[in-house]
């Protein structure tokens, strides 16, 4: 039995990197399989859960996109068709800035690729990450469309935007290491993409888990305290149970009897204006207190890294 302290991470070195390595970097975090990465690993884990249909993995990463149109036809056929989890600014009458995640730019085209505008956003898209897009290439590749420019937008001109197009286009990502009573509550906000460490797939009587279960700490109960001695009681009791449960269940049959205090990983992945959401719900007096202990110190981070956001957001005590 391990006890660890609850944590978070903002994955911002992940920001720099392509898509195909961040997608692999996060969508590992279900199978707690991060020791298979390698420099060829990529290829094969994208495309079986491309196969597989595992889209949420595809979420992980997104792209911005300035698109400028010849005709006014052209963009009023693209708002038609309703995209939908997509941020969309026009910066000029003619011209798009537009923010999704590859999942989306996928369902986009799959939803309409007849439109000139989505075919011309999925053919650049599709030849900048072919991996990504490999299932999609028409049968004559990817054709030009005339009258629709695109162009990709880099990190660092996404972070120079104005505060009102940065906090939609600017999409962050952060690992939390917390209890499952903390993350039933986080993937409750929409809309945010996750990735969590699986109890269905880990095995924790294996050697990378160290042939144990590992819970989060409670901060409710002072460590030479007869609670937390009680609490500590019960998860050794539950941890012996569910060792012996897997000599002959499944992981996800044993799991069924791991309570709340189990640590788990979860990968939160929304844009600036999501995030000021769920710091407002999370830090208030009345946010459960496991929430605000991770959440009011995450806060003071994002304000830090974003002052122009979230520089005069005051947390009640």
């Amino acid at each position: 039995m391990r006890v660890v302290s609850p944590s978070f991470e903002i994955l911002e070195d992940l920001d720099r990197q392509s898509p195909a390595v961040r997608i692999e970097a996060c969508g590992r975090i279900c199978y707690k399989s991060e020791d298979k990465i390698s420099e060829s690993s990529a290829e094969p884990f994208i495309k079986g859960i491309i196969k597989h249909g595992h889209n949420s993995v595809l979420e992980m990463a997104v792209s911005s996109l300035k698109v400028t149109v010849d005709t006014e036809a052209i963009a009023t056929q693209f708002i038609n068709t309703l995209p939908r989890y997509l941020q969309i600014d026009r910066l000029e009458k003619k011209v798009f800035l537009i923010t999704g995640s590859i999942r989306a730019f996928r369902e986009l085209y799959l939803a309409h690729n007849t439109v000139k505008l989505v075919k011309a956003v999925t053919g650049f898209l599709a030849q900048r990450y072919p991996l990504l897009f490999f299932d999609l290439s028409p049968k004559r590749g990817w054709v030009p469309q005339s009258g629709v420019l695109v162009e990709k937008l880099s990190l660092d001109e996404i972070d120079s935007l104005s505060a009102d197009l940065l906090v939609k286009h600017r999409y962050i990502a952060v690992k939390f290491v917390v209890n499952r009573a903390v993350t039933h509550e986080i993937v409750r906000h929409r809309p945010c993409s996750y990735l969590q460490e699986s109890q269905r797939y880990c095995r924790y009587s294996e050697s990378k888990f160290g042939n144990e279960v590992a819970f989060v700490k409670p901060m409710f109960f002072q460590e030479d305290s007869e609670e937390f001695r009680l609490w500590e009681k019960a998860m050794a009791e539950t941890e012996k149970i569910y060792l012996k449960l897997l000599e002959t269940s499944s992981p996800q049959a044993a799991r069924t009897v791991l309570p709340n205090s189990c640590k788990t990983e979860l990968i939160t992945y929304a844009n600036l204006l999501e995030w000021l959401h769920i710091f407002r719900l999370r830090t208030s007096p009345a946010a459960e207190p496991s929430m605000r202990e991770v959440m009011i110190p995450l806060l003071e981070r994002f304000q830090i890294i974003f002052p122009q956001v979230f520089s005069g957001f005051q947390v009640e005590t």
